[in-house]
C-alpha cells in the first residue's frame, strides 16, 4: 500500500517570509466591474444631471425596479462620449442634459412586464386613459427593450443656475427641465414627439430636443420624445441583465 506524501514543514522564518510574499501581490479589485464597453456616464462627463427614475419610487411602479441597485447611469462607451459631445454643444446656451433613464438590466423589464399582469385601473399621473393590463398591448411597456443593450437613453434638457419648474398633468419631470408638455413616461398619446395640439414653448423645446441628439448621432422613438438610441450602437442584437450599481 502506498504511503501518503508528507509535505515538508516550513520553519518559522520561511512561513514568515511566504506570508509577506503572498500579501505583497496585488489582488483583484472586488468592485463590481462593468462588461468591456460599458462606462458609467459620471466617469465620462459629470456635468450631465442624473435623475435615475427606476431607482427609486417616482416612477409609474411606484417602487424601485428589480436590477436597479444604485441611481446611476451606465452605459456604452460610445453612447456616453456621444451625450457628452451633446452636452457640450447645448451648454454654450446655458443648457444641460437631464437623463431619467440609461443601460436597463433585461431583469428590469421582466418586473415591469410582471407587474403589468397584476391589473388595476389607470394612473392619473402615468397612464391616464388606459389600465395597468392594456400598457404592453398598446405599447407603452416593452416586452424587450433597447435599453438593455446599453446605447438607448430617456433623457431631458434644463437650463442651468434658473429653476423652470414645470407641473405635468402626466408622467413625472425634473424640477428644472424645460416645459416639454408631459413629464418622463407619461404613458399618453401626448408624448408621441410630433403630437398636435401641444402650446408652442413645448413643441419647440422637442424639437430643440430632437435637433440636438440627432446631431450627435442619437435617432428618437417617435412614440416618446424623450427616447433616444445611437445610431452606431455596439451590441445591436445582444441584451445585458448585469445589476446597476454604485461606483
Amino acid at each position: 500500500m502506498p504511503v501518503p506524501r508528507r509535505e515538508p514543514r516550513l520553519s518559522a522564518a520561511s512561513a514568515l517570509a511566504a506570508t509577506i510574499l503572498v500579501a505583497a501581490i496585488p489582488l483583484p479589485a472586488l468592485a463590481d466591474a462593468l462588461p468591456n464597453g460599458f462606462v458609467r456616464l459620471a466617469d465620462v462627463d459629470p456635468s450631465i444631471r442624473q435623475d435615475i427614475r427606476y431607482a427609486g419610487s417616482d416612477n409609474f411602479l411606484h417602487r424601485e425596479v428589480n436590477g436597479y441597485d444604485a441611481p446611476a447611469c451606465i452605459l456604452t462607451e460610445q453612447a456616453a462620449k456621444a451625450l457628452s459631445a451633446i452636452q457640450k454643444a447645448i451648454a454654450a446656451k446655458s443648457l444641460t442634459l437631464v437623463v431619467f433613464d440609461c443601460y436597463r438590466p433585461a431583469p428590469a423589464v421582466a418586473d415591469m412586464g410582471e407587474w403589468t399582469k397584476q391589473g388595476g385601473p389607470p394612473d392619473p399621473q402615468w397612464y391616464p386613459k388606459v389600465r395597468r393590463s392594456e400598457l404592453i398591448a398598446k405599447g407603452y411597456v416593452g416586452e424587450l427593450s433597447t435599453h438593455s443593450r446599453g446605447s438607448t437613453v430617456d433623457v431631458a434638457i434644463a437650463r442651468t443656475g434658473r429653476r423652470s419648474s414645470p407641473n405635468p398633468a402626466c408622467g413625472g419631470v425634473d424640477a428644472d427641465t424645460l416645459d416639454f408638455g408631459t413629464g418622463f413616461d407619461c404613458f399618453d398619446p401626448m408624448s408621441e414627439t410630433a403630437h398636435r395640439g401641444l402650446a408652442i414653448e413645448a413643441a419647440a423645446n422637442r424639437r430643440m430636443l430632437v435637433d440636438a441628439m440627432r446631431a450627435g448621432g442619437f435617432r428618437n422613438y417617435a412614440r416618446e420624445w424623450w427616447h433616444f438610441t445611437l445610431k452606431s450602437e455596439p451590441f445591436t442584437r445582444l441584451r445585458f441583465d448585469f445589476p446597476i450599481t454604485a461606483d
